[in-house]
C-alpha cells in the first residue's frame, strides 16, 4: 500500500506545482503554458428566439503536461481552466463560468442571464470581456489568456408570460399570464382527456409535475426528474392558474356555457382557437343575454377524481370595447344586441391579456371534429391505399382545407380527418364537386399531375385546379411575378433571387399567374392564403435560392454554404463547412471521430436561427438534432445535403 499511497500524494502535490520526495527522487511536472482563449463570434444580438440555441462559443488551447517519473500520467482533471467573465477590461468585477468541455457552448439563454446578473442594460449593445484561467491545483499561481471582447446586446426577460408546452416540451403557441410577473400564472386553455403540459417561464425555467405518485397539481422544476403536469380525463375548456411561490396549479373545467335570456341557447366550444360561440336570431332590438355556465374546480386536495372536484359557477362579464371579465360566480353581465337579425357572438379566451368578444352578422357552423390535416387515402395510390397525402387546414371557423397534391389515383379517393380511419370518412356526393360523409362512392380523381385541392367540409364542397405555372412576388417589395422552375422532385419549385431589403408585406408563392391563389407561410411552412413570407428580414442581403415544396408545404432560403454544427460536439461553423454542389444539393467531407452527445444540426447560416434536423431521411426545419451521426464508424465521410428531397446522406470515403 505504500507504493500507492506514494503516487496519491504525489499527485496532490503535484496539482500545488510543488514536488514530492519518492523513493529519494523529485516529481517534477512540466509543459503548463499560458492558454490561447478564442470565440466563434464577436458580435451577437440576443433575443427571445434565440434564447434556446447556442450562441457562443468559447475554445482554448491546451497544456500538454509531462512528468519526470515516466511511470506516473498527470490526470486529465489539471489543468482546470475557468471562463472568467467581466463588463471592465481590467477585470475589476469577475463572474466565473465552469466550462462543460472544450469548445464551451452558451446558449441565448445562458448569456443572456450572464449580462443580466452583469448588469447590462437591455436592448443596448456593450462588451463582455473574457479571459481563461488555468491553474495547477488551489493556491497555485495561475496562467491568463489575453483577454477577448464580445459585444452582446442582451434582452429584457419577460417574467409576465408563462409559455405552455406539450408532453413532449415542444411551443404550443399558447401561454399563461403572471399581470405582476410575480410567479402567479393564469388563463385558458383547450385539454383533452389526461393531456399532458409543461409551463416554461421567461428564464427558460420549466415547470412539470412532481415525480411522486399521488402529488397531482403539484409543481416540481428539477427538469431530469419531474413527470410532465396531466389534466383530469375530461376534455375540452379549462381554466388554469399556476402557483411558482406555492409549488400548485390548478384546473378548472367548464363542460359548457348556455346563453340565457332574449337569446337562449348552448355555445359551442372552438378548440383550436380556445373560443366559445352561438349563432342566433333576434326578433326584437336591443335584446339582452347572459353567458354562464357550470365548474368543476381541481387541485391538489381533490387530485384529478371527477368525484371529489369541488363544484362552481362562471360567468361571462363583457366590458368596454369589446372587452370581457369572468367571474367564478352566477352573477354574469348582460350582452345587448342593438338590432334584431342573424348574428354569431365569439368569445376569445386563448390570450389572456386580451379576452375579447365579437358579435358579427350572419351564422357560422363548425364541423366537429377538425383537425389540422385532411389526408387523402387513395389520391397517389397506385394499388395501395396510405395516408401520406393531405390538405393543411386553412379555417377552423369555416371548415376548409386546402393543399397542393401529385394526384395519380387509380380508383378514387377519400377524405378523413384522422389519420387511417377508413370509415368516418367524406366520399363523393350526388355529383362531383360535392362530398357527402360517409358516401357510398369514392371521390372521384382527375387525370394525373400536380393540383390545387380545395375542400370545404362545412358546405361539403372540393375542387382541383391544375397546377400550370409557379411565380413569386412581394420580394424587395417588387410585386411582379416571378417565375419559379420545378425540380427533380415534382411539386418542388426553385428560383434564385436577391435580397436587398425586408418586403413590408412579405412574399407568396403564387399559382397559374392568378393573384387569388397563393401560399404564405412563416417558419418552414407554406399556408394557403396566408399572411407573406418575412424571412428576408431575418437574412443578410444576398443571393439565396428560394425551394419551395408544395406538396409538402415547406420552403426555404439557401445561400451558397451550409454548416454541420455538433458534430463530434464541436458547435462552430468552420469544422464542416457543405458547398452548393447544384440547386438545393451541398456536399463536402466530415470526419466523425465520436458520437455527437446532444446531436447535430444543419446551419443555413451562422445566425443559430435557421436550422434543419430531423433525420437522415427526413431532414426538419427547426426540427429536433440529428442523431443518426452515433451509429456511424469512425472515419472520413462525403456528406450530402439534399434539400430537393430533404434527405441527408454520409458514405465512408475510400
Amino acid at each position: 500500500m505504500r507504493t500507492i499511497q506514494s503516487y496519491i500524494g504525489a499527485l496532490l502535490i503535484l496539482l500545488a506545482m510543488w514536488s514530492c520526495e519518492k523513493e529519494g527522487g523529485l516529481i517534477v511536472v512540466s509543459g503548463f503554458e499560458t492558454s490561447q482563449l478564442s470565440s466563434d463570434v464577436t458580435d451577437i444580438i440576443l433575443t427571445a428566439d434565440n434564447q434556446e440555441t447556442p450562441v457562443l462559443a468559447f475554445s482554448w488551447t491546451e497544456s500538454t503536461l509531462s512528468l519526470s517519473d515516466g511511470t506516473m500520467k498527470a490526470p486529465a482533471s489539471i489543468p482546470s481552466v475557468i471562463i472568467e467573465a467581466s463588463t471592465s477590461a481590467d477585470f475589476e468585477n469577475i463572474i466565473s463560468i465552469n466550462p462543460s468541455a472544450n469548445p464551451h457552448i452558451m446558449t441565448g439563454l445562458t448569456l443572456n442571464t450572464l449580462a443580466k446578473n452583469m448588469n447590462m442594460a437591455p436592448w443596448e449593445s456593450a462588451p463582455i470581456y473574457f479571459r481563461s484561467k488555468a491553474a495547477l491545483g488551489q493556491n497555485t499561481a495561475p496562467k491568463y489568456s489575453e483577454v477577448i471582447s464580445v459585444d452582446v446586446t442582451p434582452f429584457a426577460i419577460d417574467m409576465s408570460k408563462g409559455f405552455i408546452l406539450n408532453g413532449d416540451k415542444e411551443e404550443t403557441g399558447h401561454f399563461l399570464y403572471s399581470p405582476e410577473s410575480d410567479g402567479e400564472y393564469h388563463g385558458f386553455m383547450n385539454a383533452t382527456g389526461w393531456m399532458g403540459w409543461y409551463l416554461r417561464e421567461g428564464d427558460a425555467t420549466t415547470w412539470g409535475n412532481l415525480n411522486v405518485d399521488g402529488n397531482e397539481f403539484v409543481l416540481f422544476n428539477d427538469e431530469e426528474n419531474h413527470w410532465n403536469m396531466w389534466f383530469p380525463g375530461l376534455g375540452g375548456a379549462y381554466y388554469t392558474t399556476l402557483s411558482t411561490n406555492n409549488g400548485e396549479w390548478t384546473a378548472t373545467y367548464i363542460p359548457t356555457l348556455t346563453v340565457e335570456g332574449d337569446v337562449t341557447g348552448e355555445m359551442t366550444f372552438n378548440r383550436t382557437e380556445v373560443s366559445w360561440l352561438i349563432s342566433f336570431t333576434t326578433t326584437a332590438d336591443h335584446a339582452q343575454f347572459t353567458v354562464s355556465g357550470p365548474a368543476k374546480f381541481y387541485d391538489r386536495t381533490t387530485g384529478t377524481v371527477d368525484a371529489a372536484a369541488i363544484d362552481k359557477d362562471f360567468a361571462i362579464i363583457p366590458g368596454d370595447e369589446n372587452s370581457i371579465d369572468y367571474s367564478f360566480s352566477d352573477e354574469a353581465t348582460a350582452f345587448t344586441v342593438p338590432t334584431a337579425g342573424e348574428y354569431t357572438l365569439e368569445i376569445f379566451l386563448a390570450n389572456p391579456t386580451n379576452l375579447n368578444y365579437t358579435i358579427t352578422s350572419g351564422a357560422v357552423v363548425i364541423e366537429d371534429p377538425i383537425s389540422e390535416y385532411l389526408y387523402l387515402p387513395g389520391i397517389d395510390n397506385g394499388d395501395d391505399w396510405t395516408f401520406n397525402n393531405y390538405l393543411r387546414l386553412v379555417s377552423d371557423m369555416d371548415s376548409t382545407f386546402a393543399g397542393v397534391v401529385n394526384i395519380d389515383s387509380k380508383w378514387g379517393y377519400n377524405m378523413s380527418l384522422e389519420l387511417n380511419e377508413w370509415t368516418e370518412v367524406y366520399k363523393m356526393g350526388a355529383t362531383e364537386g360535392t362530398l357527402e360523409f360517409k358516401g357510398a362512392n369514392n371521390i372521384t380523381a382527375p387525370d394525373p399531375g400536380l393540383y390545387l385541392m380545395q375542400a370545404d367540409l362545412k358546405n361539403l364542397t372540393y375542387s382541383h385546379t391544375a397546377v400550370s405555372e409557379v411565380h413569386y412576388s412581394g420580394l424587395n417589395d417588387q410585386w411582379d411575378l416571378m417565375p419559379m422552375t420545378e425540380t427533380s422532385s415534382v411539386g418542388t419549385f426553385a428560383a434564385s433571387v436577391s435580397i436587398e431589403q425586408p418586403s413590408e408585406w412579405g412574399i407568396k408563392i403564387y399559382l397559374n399567374n392568378n393573384w387569388d391563389l397563393f401560399f404564405g407561410g412563416s417558419e418552414g411552412t407554406l399556408a394557403y392564403s396566408a399572411e407573406g413570407i418575412t424571412d428576408d428580414a431575418s437574412v443578410a442581403a444576398g443571393t439565396y435560392d428560394l425551394i419551395a415544396n408544395l406538396t409538402q408545404s415547406s420552403y426555404v432560403f439557401l445561400g451558397n454554404e451550409v454548416y454541420i454544427t455538433g458534430l463530434n460536439n464541436v458547435w462552430d461553423y468552420t469544422s464542416v463547412v457543405l458547398t452548393k454542389a447544384e440547386t438545393g444539393i451541398y456536399t463536402g467531407t466530415a470526419t466523425v471521430s465520436t458520437a455527437s452527445p446532444d446531436g447535430f444540426r444543419i446551419q443555413l447560416d451562422q445566425s443559430w436561427n435557421r436550422y434543419y434536423g430531423g433525420s437522415f431521411e427526413s431532414l426538419d426545419y427547426l426540427g429536433n438534432n440529428l442523431t443518426d451521426d452515433q451509429s456511424l464508424a469512425a472515419g472520413t465521410y462525403n456528406v450530402t445535403i439534399n434539400f430537393i428531397t430533404n434527405t441527408c446522406s454520409f458514405e465512408l470515403a475510400e
